[in-house]
């Protein structure tokens, strides 16, 4: 990057007849021209300074920020001003992109001076410095705080202005390609810079809702709004909340442990049909985050209208693949199956006639039933995966009816107690 400034710098000085330096806004060096001039006048105290510390001073600074150059879209002509060391006129060139001004190209001036076509072609070649600082300042941002609001924001007007200000901040690229990421649970530092992680334009750090593992049913009574998500979950997106008492798989959050969080990524794409960025990303992420750490990978879309929808599907995706390990650790919303349908449910109380089964006296029973139906209700194939007897199997199933009062038999007792038993998972 700072061979093409040097390069740009050069053609300016070329096209002028003068070396040129430029600063960034904050007057901080970022390339400067060839002086081979003998004359000692061709430097001046101010811009000996600037190309040796590679910064002015805050009085120089203002000095030259008096003549409006923040605001000027056309060259400046500066006087000299001996006092303040600036012992040579100068012309300024605001660099601007999208009418901000992101830095400053310095010439010295002299009798007769450049012409009005020089000053124009120059100004041209200031708008492509422009375009290069503003591409290095967006991959630098840190727009956690942008994507954060995004994704927390309710469907409505507060929504519409988060992704405005996110989709303003992201630039050209908000109109492009993209796939959102969900690593949880992650323990990292709050938003890893994009800069560490190939394809990504935004990261944040949001609360999980973790899963409380297989079968570990609210107690009877249990309000359900006490694992409702958090403020800022729509009723499409169901995904972030507040932490349960639960880790993942089960396992107790220690006290005082805070809550879980999740990492959201707004990854860039090229292709609908290539999401190998989105799955480079999560598989980086995957590790910082810990061993217990899952990932899913929304759908792609272009622009940032359903970024709502999108991490739904994203942590839709990684709560899946907590419930269920054969998706993960890497899950994708399009791979789900009959889970895109669940995790799309609000928290709720296990139904009544499962509720026993669910509790933690009866988990090898649940475990059973849950074998049995994923096997299409095939006693010998359900048997050979629990390693057990298929007249154990029988047996066991008949504890479940009794337990529950569903017969087994029956397609929608079956499909009822199925759907108990993977919510329970989430």
């Amino acid at each position: 990057m700072k061979g093409d400034y040097q390069e740009l710098v050069d053609e300016i000085s070329a096209l002028l007849g003068a070396p040129a330096t430029l600063e960034n806004r904050d007057f901080g060096l970022i390339a400067f021209g060839a002086h081979d001039s003998d004359d000692d006048s061709a430097m001046d105290p101010v811009r000996t300074r600037s190309i040796l510390t590679r910064k002015s001073t805050p009085a120089v600074r203002a000095w030259f920020e008096g003549f409006g150059i923040t605001r000027a879209t056309g060259p400046v002509r500066i006087p000299a001003a001996p006092d303040a060391g600036v012992y040579r006129d100068r012309i300024c060139l605001p660099v601007r992109h999208r009418g901000v001004v992101l830095g400053y190209v310095w010439l010295l001036d002299a009798e007769p001076g450049p012409s009005h076509q020089q000053l124009t072609a120059a100004m041209e070649v200031a708008a492509r410095i422009g375009e290069l600082l503003a591409d290095e300042e967006r991959a630098g941002a840190d727009l956690s705080r942008e994507l954060r609001a995004a994704l927390t924001a309710e469907r409505g007007w507060q929504y519409d202005m988060a992704v405005a200000a996110l989709r303003t901040a992201l630039g050209p690229d908000a109109e492009g390609l993209h796939a959102l990421v969900c690593v949880a649970p992650w323990s990292g530092e709050d938003s890893p810079s994009p800069r560490t992680v190939p394809g990504a334009a935004a990261l944040c750090a949001l609360p999980w809702r973790g899963p409380a593992g297989p079968y570990a049913a609210a107690a009877p009574g249990a309000d359900p709004a006490s694992v409702a998500p958090a403020r800022g979950t729509r009723p499409v997106s169901p995904g972030p909340g507040h932490a349960t008492a639960t880790g993942p798989g089960g396992a107790s959050a220690a006290p005082g442990a805070g809550p879980l969080r999740a990492l959201a990524v707004l990854v860039r794409l090229r292709s609908a049909d290539n999401l190998s960025p989105a799955t480079t990303a999560a598989e980086r992420l995957r590790g910082p985050a810990g061993p217990a750490a899952v990932a899913g990978v929304a759908a792609p879309r272009r622009g940032l209208g359903d970024l709502d929808r999108c991490w739904h599907e994203a942590t839709a995706a990684a709560r899946a693949a907590h419930a269920q390990p054969r998706l993960g650790p890497l899950a994708h919303w399009s791979g789900l199956g009959p889970y895109r349908l669940l995790t799309a449910l609000p928290p709720a109380e296990p139904d009544p006639a499962v509720r026993a089964l669910l509790g933690p006296a009866h988990t090898e029973l649940a475990r059973t039933a849950e074998v049995f139906l994923d096997h299409a209700g095939q006693a010998g194939r359900a048997a050979a995966a629990l390693g057990i007897h298929r007249q154990t199997l029988y047996y066991r199933l008949s504890r479940v009816e009794q337990l529950t009062g569903l017969d087994l038999d029956t397609g929608e007792d079956r499909l009822l107690l199925h759907m108990a038993l993977k919510t329970a998972r989430l």
